[in-house]
């Protein structure tokens, strides 16, 4: 299984920073996955699950009807290949899934061509189940009136019919019985024992018909082989359709690329860049690749010579081509388009972009939503029931319904004809168990308990494929249902609705010791330690300047409020000759200083709230607890933000901002984005967030929090929905149930449209799951045939069964013709 790569520990105190109880309790489990095969419906997935919590050391299984796939929350001494060997004792033959760590895409890329050779066996059962249902079609041509009698000869004849019943129980339909009939031995009975009963019971009536004509009853070889040829037909339009619907994890997939073109270190001495191919899945970091034009990049990595166009839009969405040039980095599986570039490798493996957002994918594809619950828990006993049923349907009708309307109850031998037509024959024992065993045929065929079980899988396997698409790694059908519920978006400020990419504007010292060049000389110093976009600022601003860091040590900070160091200056710096070489330097916000009991005079205040008032942050700095200086960063707005920002109101949330600058910072941004003063709170710490948060939570809101993936850690695991851009990759993908791949705001506006979308063609499927079950089993067990003479044969019972599984997946699949970016 694709593990994520460790993360490092926050060097910043506005990084995430988790429970430890958390850490604890999730390195002392592990997730094993299995492929699981032999699942038919929803019933197969509540067997697997139950069977699997049944296994010492499992704490929790998860079981995913479509992609096949069994996600086991365990202990770590729990020996996968014993629950896999528990899986396949139960008739659900199973492996584990094992990645080597420097191959991360071996296992996906086993089951990608597994199930492309699965499509092309299906070629030949798709003709088998063609044929059978030609020919069982033309035996029931006599039956039409339209038909007048007509009958094929030989192909028309009931030794044929029964010939090519028993053929075909024999061979295309073999693993159907064995299946079922092993069901319930097991105890556990499943799809195919529904459809091994039916077909199993016409063909044995049929027989018996045959073999003593004296009974009067009526042949119906065609009813099983139409059954069966039904049963082939719609399981493999069926899988084709799954297929299809999980195109775009085969497309991810698809993307790493299979060679690498090894170079020795890039530098004068050595002008060879022809380099040697080698595996991708061996490449290590540190190492020189050279990427020619129309390549796929190997592995994520800093460009280090050349230029050239990347096309991202797989990864992120982005139709654009994206400019790449020395010093910046490339993703693995993005296609190099216009020139050669020499990049230095940074992550291999599962560390990599893209099989991180492969292991998102598989994993939001295996969780499922709440409101798949009830179709759990009714599918577990779905079986049971429909055998139920039968049972009853042929008590009444054998009991009751043949005697009481024996003119109605033979219309039910046949389809297409009335009572008023046919001769009313005597009400005889052998009619009464002929009909009645027909209806209770039909009663076991039409059920499906297969739409009830793909209705929600197959709408998050589309769903989440399609965020994939667009550049939203989702992590599950759970979030896309908690999504589409939210009334309440929080947004972060820096790095969030600004674009993350502070400059200093001004560097204004308050102490004669020190000049402006100086205090940013200082100031960079202390910060860099830290990775907070403000700190880097102002790292670059003295960069710019050629101003050299300083000697500094003990470093101390704490989320929300700032840094702190002991810094070396040099002696022209040193306010007095007789002061020590190492002075104390707190940089911060206003709460830092007055926390660490700095003084700040009425000047500097108003100095701080004219920085504010004009959009811009205060880093206040202080020297052994007196203020020196202050320093002004502004982070301008993102482009797309006011227009999100109203979209998201328009879709009626309300939007709220939890800032940790100043309360003048916070107000010049939500001037511009048309939000009033009482939706904005600042000067909050991350603890203070995550209250904030969960106040509205007790207030009854469902809240969505937006952050950059680095801060506010709390505050997005407090929120019901956590989402991140990318600009913090690997934090962002630890943690946040959404991550924006494309570090677009508007794309938060996208993945609440399409959890909506995907919620209501979950909602779709299940009603026609549960409303085709609801009809049609009363129509099968006869209850519409006194009124109006109404019923089904086992056929075409088998027929509407196999459409049913079939509607579901399509109706799915019919997402992808839904674009959520301009809905």
């Amino acid at each position: 299984m694709t593990q994520l790569a460790p993360q490092p520990a926050p060097s910043h105190p506005s990084e995430r920073a988790f429970p430890a109880t958390n850490e604890t309790a999730k390195e002392s489990l592990e997730t094993v996955v299995l492929d699981v095969e032999g699942m038919m419906c929803a019933g197969c997935v509540s067997t697997v699950e139950k069977k699997l919590d049944q296994c010492e050391g499992v704490t929790s299984a998860t079981v995913n009807l479509v992609t096949e796939v069994a996600a086991v929350t365990c202990q770590p001494q729990t020996d996968p290949q014993l629950l896999a060997q528990a899986l396949t004792a139960a008739g659900y033959p199973s492996k584990v899934r094992v990645t080597d760590d420097q191959s991360p895409l071996a296992a996906e890329t086993d089951w990608l061509i597994r199930k492309e050779q699965a499509q092309k066996d299906q070629a030949s059962q798709l003709a088998v189940a063609s044929l059978l249902l030609i020919l069982s079609t033309i035996g029931h041509l006599q039956h039409f009136r339209w038909a007048d009698g007509f009958s094929v000869p030989i192909l028309g004849s009931l030794w044929f019919h029964g010939a090519l019943a028993t053929l075909t129980l024999i061979f295309p339909a073999r693993k159907i019985l064995a299946d079922g009939l092993q069901g319930v031995r097991r105890g556990a009975p499943n799809m195919n024992t529904l459809v091994s009963l039916g077909a199993l019971s016409a063909y044995a009536t049929s027989l018996t018909a045959l073999i003593f004509p004296r009974l009067g009853w009526e042949c119906f070889f065609d009813e099983p082989v139409m059954l069966l040829s039904f049963i082939l037909l719609g399981r493999t339009l069926e899988q084709r359709a799954r297929f299809q619907a999980a195109s775009s994890l085969r497309s991810l997939i698809a993307l790493q690329p299979a060679q690498a073109r090894l170079i020795p270190a890039p530098d004068k001495t050595n002008a060879d860049q022809s380099g040697v191919q080698i595996p991708a899945a061996q490449v290590q970091v540190g190492e020189w690749l050279r990427v020619l034009p129309s390549e796929k990049i190997p592995a994520d990595g800093t460009v280090a010579t050349g230029q050239t166009t990347v096309d991202e839009s797989m990864l992120t969405g982005e139709s654009l081509p994206v400019l790449k040039q020395p010093g910046d980095e490339v993703t693995a599986g993005s296609l190099n388009q216009s020139g050669a570039i020499t990049l230095q490798v940074s992550r291999t493996g599962a560390s990599t972009t893209l099989a991180q957002m492969i292991h998102l994918v598989e994993t939001a594809q295996t969780r499922k939503a709440p409101i798949q619950g009830l179709a759990d828990l009714i599918s577990g006993y779905f079986t049971y029931g429909v055998l139920t049923c039968a049972a009853l349907t042929f008590g009444f009708w054998y009991l009751i319904g043949v005697p009481l309307w024996p003119a109605v109850a033979q219309s039910a031998l046949s389809q297409v004809h009335h009572a008023a037509v046919m001769p009313v024959m005597p009400v005889s024992d052998s009619l009464r168990l002929l009909v009645s065993l027909k209806l209770a045929i039909a009663v076991v065929v039409v059920a499906c308990p297969c739409a009830l079980g793909l209705a929600t899988p197959t709408a998050i396997l589309v769903g989440s494929g399609l965020g994939a698409q667009q550049g939203l790694l989702i992590r599950g059908g759970d979030i896309l249902e908690t999504t589409r519920g939210l009334d309440t978006l929080i947004f972060d400020k820096t790095g969030t609705l600004t674009t993350g990419h502070p400059q200093v504007t001004d560097c204004l010292p308050l102490s004669s010791a020190f000049s402006a060049d100086q205090l940013l000389q200082i100031a960079a110093t202390v910060e860099s330690g830290t990775r907070h976009p403000l700190g880097v600022a102002i790292q670059q601003a003295a960069a710019q300047k050629d101003l050299n860091l300083l000697l500094a040590n003990n470093f101390q900070t704490q989320a929300g409020f700032g840094i702190a160091a002991d810094v070396t200056l040099p002696s022209s710096d040193r306010a007095q000759p007789t002061e020590p070489s190492s002075a104390d330097f707190s940089i911060g916000n206003l709460a830092w200083m007055e926390k660490n009991d700095c003084s700040i005079d009425q000047s500097a205040r108003e100095t701080a709230s004219a920085l504010g008032e004009a959009g811009k942050t205060a880093v206040f700095i202080a020297q052994n607890q007196q203020l020196v200086g202050l320093i002004g960063v502004s982070d301008t707005l993102r482009p797309e933000a006011a227009k999100t920002v109203q979209r998201l109101q328009s879709l009626g949330l309300a939007v709220q901002i939890l800032s940790g600058d100043t309360q003048a910072t916070a107000n010049a941004i939500a001037q511009q984005l048309g939000l009033a003063t009482e939706q904005v709170r600042a000067e909050v710490t991350p603890q203070e967030k995550l209250e904030a948060i969960a106040a509205l939570q007790q207030a009854g809101h469902l809240v969505g929090l937006v952050g950059d993936g680095i801060n506010d850690a709390p505050a997005l695991v407090q929120a019901d929905i956590g989402i991140a851009l990318n600009s913090g990759t690997e934090a962002a993908l630890e943690t946040a149930d959404i991550v924006l791949m494309s570090d677009t705001l508007s794309d938060v506006v996208t993945a609440i449209q399409l959890s909506r979308a995907t919620f209501n063609k979950i909602r779709q499927n299940l009603l026609w799951a549960f409303a085709y079950n609801l009809i049609c089993i009363p129509l099968a067990a006869g209850v519409f045939l006194p009124a109006f003479g109404l019923s089904l044969n086992p056929g075409f019972a088998g027929g509407l069964m196999a459409l049913s599984s079939v509607t579901v997946v399509v109706n799915s699949l019919l997402l992808k013709t839904r674009n959520v970016r301009t809905a």
